[in-house]
């Protein structure tokens, strides 16, 4: 079917940014149309554009990248209420159930895909849905670790942390001893994006409870789960954080209504001095607050379990009702390629869409200089993504609204709330016959 964008004033409200390949704007040439989850205008949004050229030039076949961060999923609710969905979406790995069950995306042969072979196993069971079938083709991976200001660890007199012990009293002497030397008691240990916009409460906790061993769901074999938010090694990686915003108070302050995109700042502004995150800002913090006043750090293994952390990435997901099938398999092949995979991570400037390559031909230390990203890389071993039940999306936000809660209210019992959620991540499954 013909592809064509929002309307100019609708573009205008969402703040959409539209690039071509000799396209001009215009779909009435039948340009492959790619939408990719970064801010308009974005260092991420340029690359994107380097990878659609560099494919044009190799394929000769017209693209246009559209660049959305706001809101991303109901922009594509509307284009699919409209039957105007994009050819090509690239977006997170986590994302694909939600995508699968509203009809968006077509399968992918991983067999008949060129280089799908060289493409790490691990990648592609992020890229697996439910039933067994591949409906992306893995892009991007990452696993989180801890950015620390090795400044202010240096200063109070501190080693790096290798237990959950020592990152909490590590968080406490950037709270109380003044690490920036200012004079003021203004800096936190901690800075969490801990609001449930897009689950990020949630999002943030699972590395803490993966690296005790926990988990929220469990897999109980022919695609059926079963809660586990309530074990108590997931209980306790929640109380843990529980007990840095409540008894420590470690955390930034406001971190409970945050997002990443403000947290980022808070780090940038010298607000606090741990940042459990993934390996996309380390290039912006290394420009902003300086190379030598920064280390990667493994997240500490729980005193119940471990190791791990979150896994996740982005897939190519190769949209449904496309007139261009064959582009869209040809556009998934070049991404995986080493040449793909190599202009997606952008070598150690800002702006990577490729965080670790999933393809085995690529070296990563080939292609990056900064050993920083070496850590990130390492702790992807001990990596946990989303596991494949039909919609982890509903799973991750009733998750993160409950762990929010406990975070925002003191007196609140995590025991018991976690007790909730797992009543309420039963109905869930039940609902998506994944029970």
């Amino acid at each position: 079917m013909s592809r064509q964008l929002l309307g100019a004033a609708i573009a205008t409200a969402l703040a959409v940014t539209l690039t071509g390949c000799g396209s001009g704007g215009s779909s009435s040439d039948n340009a492959l149309e790619i939408w990719i989850r970064q801010a308009p205008d974005s260092d991420s949004a340029k690359t994107a554009v380097k990878l659609a050229d560099a494919f044009t030039k190799a394929s000769g076949i017209k693209t246009k990248v559209v660049a959305l961060f706001d809101d991303f999923e109901t922009k594509l609710q509307q284009q699919a209420a409209q039957k105007k969905l994009p050819d090509i979406v690239i977006n997170d790995t986590a994302q694909l159930g939600n995508m699968h069950t509203q009809g968006w995306l077509q399968e992918v042969d991983k067999a008949k895909l060129a280089g799908g072979d060289k493409v790490s196993e691990q990648a592609w069971k992020a890229a697996q849905g439910s039933d067994g079938k591949y409906y992306g083709t893995p892009f991007s991976a990452q696993a989180f670790a801890l950015i620390i200001r090795k400044d202010w660890r240096e200063k109070v007199g501190m080693e790096p942390p290798k237990t959950w012990d020592d990152l909490a009293k590590l968080a406490a002497a950037f709270t109380d001893k003044d690490p920036d030397g200012n004079g003021q008691k203004d800096t936190a240990g901690f800075v969490i994006p801990a609001g449930t916009k897009r689950g990020y409460a949630s999002w943030y906790a699972s590395s803490l409870i993966y690296a005790n061993g926990g988990d929220f769901v469990k897999a109980n074999g022919g695609g059926k789960f079963s809660p586990l938010v309530s074990d108590p090694k997931t209980v306790e990686a929640v109380q843990y954080l529980q007990d840095q915003f409540c008894k420590a108070k470690t955390v930034n302050p406001g971190a409970v209504s945050n997002d990443t995109t403000v947290t980022h700042e808070v780090f940038e502004k010298g607000q606090g001095g741990i940042y459990l995150v993934g390996p996309y800002v380390l290039a912006r913090f290394v420009k902003s607050i300086g190379t030598d006043k920064i280390e990667v750090v493994p997240v500490p293994k729980g005193p119940s379990g471990g190791p791990g952390t979150l896994g996740e990435g982005e897939n190519v997901y190769q949209m449904a009702g496309s007139d261009n099938v064959e582009g869209q398999k040809k556009f998934a092949e070049f991404a995986v390629s080493p040449d793909g995979q190599r202009i997606g991570m952008n070598k150690d400037a800002n702006g990577a869409i490729v965080r670790l390559p999933v393809n085995s031909q690529v070296d990563m230390a080939a292609e990056r200089q900064d050993p920083r990203w070496k850590v990130f890389q390492e702790a992807y071993a001990n990596a946990v993504y989303a596991p494949p039940v039909p919609n982890w999306a509903p799973i991750r936000q009733d998750s993160a609204d409950s762990i929010n809660t406990v975070w925002a209210d003191c007196s609140a019992n995590v025991k018991t709330a976690m007790d909730t959620l797992s009543t309420k991540l039963t109905q869930e499954l039940q609902t998506q016959k994944a029970s």
